[in-house]
């Protein structure tokens, strides 16, 4: 059975590394993660069959009601929310790992000679339980259960390196005395390890919710192959070092494409309330209406649209698709472009235009559409707003100063389809909306684009 075992658990890894080559393209995407999901129920099945399980029905009724949970919500939850439900879920990864961690140390009697396996356990109840919570917060803050700027107080850093100092102390009282499973100490462990993750994420601001994100799901990877050394599969530690490896990386890059150092991220409370400094914009809000438009886009020759969270919220990509097939029949040069960290997780714009099989060529990350700028007629900027913001060039007291950005105010003319006037996600005022080469159509984003493509109809080019 140990021979049957190893070779399943090499073809599920086989079938770990095909699924996330195919990861790379949306075309290939979906099948890719079939791939990867098959693998890990062949990786299941073999595991369950080849130990003794002492409460079957217990098993059973876990295996239905988390089978029954993911399916719905994958059917269920709107692209809107997917960002939350990747934190959620996420958050419940590394909880498991935390519980399964806490299950092998609560085995632990005085005397044992697991030193090096209680070491390995207190980690991964440390990393999971700071993912799982951190995960709680960050899916509280996307959903807007509560703020999305940054919850601080006086002394905070000092708080939480004294929790991590003593959360270090702890276990290491626990592997000397080998008692972690009969004592306060290890309570104290698991709450210090919980609250460590939410007074990790409080302080961080919603325009940095996409890299927490990605770096508390790389956390719980390790978190995962720690488990995976606890209880000698093969499996739990392929995956969790995939997951670990390909958040970290994930992380870095959008770090970069923010200009920010990932120390910057998680300890500079981007978003907090504060005076920007340097000159304040001047000018007027200038509003358009879809006829108006609809002439402009006609007679382009170039045009670049830009989408962002607005255009999730809206449910707009069946509308910004036929907005193109349109401008296209009249021979205009249709191109989309993509921040990295447009939206509320990575990637959030590329699989909503996928979702409606808007050609992947015509996706351009900001490196490349850049330069296309000025050489744009019009730009359409479908409720983007911080990765837009000209203060990140030339406002040095702005809080994203230095972040790059997609420099649409170089285009001819910006047209912002925009509910108000309000400020994006994270909490800044756009001074786009003040430039003279800028107009606003107001509306819900799907509305909108339904009365230009109305207006299209009526225009002759």
């Amino acid at each position: 059975m140990t021979t049957v075992r190893a070779l399943v658990y090499l073809i599920t890894t086989l079938f770990f590394v095909y699924g996330v080559m195919r990861l790379r393209q949306p075309g290939t995407a979906r099948s890719g993660n079939t791939l990867a999901a098959v693998g890990m129920l062949l990786a299941l099945i073999v595991t369950l069959v080849g130990v003794t399980i002492h409460h079957p029905l217990l098993l059973i009724l876990g295996l239905l009601v988390g089978g029954i949970i993911g399916a719905t919500s994958a059917r269920l939850v709107p692209m809107t929310a997917m960002p939350q439900m990747v934190a959620l879920f996420n958050g419940m990864g590394g909880g498991a790992a935390a519980l399964v961690a806490s299950g092998d140390v609560l085995r632990v009697v005085p005397g044992s000679p697991g030193a090096a396996g209680l070491i390995i356990a207190l980690i991964d109840i440390l990393i999971g339980a700071v993912s799982f919570s951190g995960s709680i917060i960050a899916f509280s803050k996307l959903n807007e259960w509560m703020t999305g700027r940054p919850i601080t107080y006086r002394g905070q850093r000092t708080v939480n390196a004294v929790l991590l100092g003593l959360l270090i102390l702890g276990g290491a009282v626990l592997v000397i005395t080998g008692e972690a499973g009969h004592g306060a100490v290890f309570l104290a462990y698991v709450i210090g390890a919980v609250a460590l993750g939410l007074l990790g994420v409080f302080p961080i601001g919603g325009g940095d919710m996409p890299v927490i994100i990605s770096l508390l799901n790389s956390f719980t990877g390790l978190a995962v192959a720690a488990t995976g050394f606890l209880l000698g599969n093969d499996v739990l530690i392929v995956a969790g070092t995939f997951v670990g490896a390909s958040g970290a990386i994930l992380t870095q890059l959008m770090s970069r494409a923010m200009n920010r150092p990932i120390g910057n991220i998680v300890f500079g409370a981007f978003g907090k309330l504060q005076t920007q400094g340097g000159t304040q914009a001047q000018g007027v809000v200038q509003q358009t209406n879809p006829e108006d438009v609809a002439i402009l886009l006609s007679y382009a020759s170039r045009v670049v649209i830009v989408p962002g969270y607005g255009l999730a919220v809206a449910r707009a990509q069946q509308e910004v698709n036929e907005l193109m097939t349109r401008l296209e029949a009249k021979g205009v040069d249709v191109k989309f472009g993509i921040h990295p960290v447009a939206g509320r997780m990575p990637g959030h714009m590329n699989v909503l235009l996928a979702e409606v099989d808007i050609p992947y060529q015509k996706l351009y990350d900001m490196e490349a559409i850049n330069p296309e700028f000025p050489r744009t007629d019009v730009v359409l900027v479908v409720g983007a707003n911080d990765v837009t913001n000209p203060d990140a060039r030339a406002n040095p007291g702005s809080p994203i100063y230095g972040m790059p950005i997609l420099n649409v105010d170089q285009a001819q003319r910006v047209i912002v389809l925009k509910r108000s006037m309000n400020p994006g996600f994270a909490g800044i005022d756009n001074p786009l909306y003040l430039n003279p080469k800028c107009q606003m159509l107001f509306g819900d984003a799907r509305q909108s684009l339904n009365n230009l493509l109305q207006a299209l109809n009526e225009v002759v080019a």
